[in-house]
């Protein structure tokens, strides 16, 4: 349960793209978030995470939760620097979409531990299955180590939770990049049998 600095380390070897983040403390959040995510859990590092977009969806055939998270990280900052490159009157804060980008399924540790779904499975009528989906945890990790509203909005409202709210321009672009990245990979082939979350 304890957040360690080999947690931390793999945390930054795992997501390279947290060195496109400009700003040192937003960089060392990050990190803190997901190994704060992590500690809890049966997970030693983001790959252990079933690659897929909620439990029990199709999943990857080869690669990582890790890779996902890498994948729309890239796409996000394509789409950002494609479209400011453009259009200099569209003003994405970078930083914050990095951020967001890297730590829009930072709840996903806890949605995917075996032994939480175990916990549900048996009881669905106690706290729900599952209790708290990964955008809702993913803001509360967020704002509990101190990462800037923007990265937990990303966090809560990239996924079917952002349906029902206005997001901001930077979760606009991670919610699109998301979905993107498990839709190519499944028109691709790269993806088990059955519809992409």
């Amino acid at each position: 349960m304890e957040v360690t600095d080999e947690l931390r380390e793999t945390v930054r070897t795992e997501l390279p793209e947290i060195a496109e983040i400009g700003d040192p403390v937003l960089r060392d959040k990050v990190v803190e978030v997901w190994a704060t995510a992590l500690a809890p859990t049966s997970f030693a590092s983001i790959a252990d995470i079933p690659a897929s977009g909620n439990p029990g969806t199709p999943a990857l055939k080869k690669g990582s939760q890790a890779d996902h998270m890498r994948g729309v990280t890239r796409l996000a900052m394509v789409i950002c620097d494609t479209l400011t490159g453009m259009f200099p009157d569209l003003k994405v804060d970078r930083d914050i979409l990095v951020a967001g980008a890297l730590c829009h399924d930072v709840g996903k540790p806890w949605e995917f531990d075996p032994k939480n779904q175990e916990r549900w499975r048996a009881s669905p009528g106690t706290v729900g299955w599952p209790s708290v989906r990964h955008p809702p945890m993913g803001v509360h990790l967020c704002l509990t180590v101190g990462l800037p509203e923007g990265v937990a909005h990303i966090a809560g409202g990239h996924s079917g939770e952002g349906e029902l709210i206005r997001r901001s321009l930077e979760a606009t672009i991670v919610h699109h990049a998301d979905t993107t990245f498990w839709h190519v990979l499944a028109a691709g082939g790269l993806m088990e049998a059955g519809k992409p979350e």
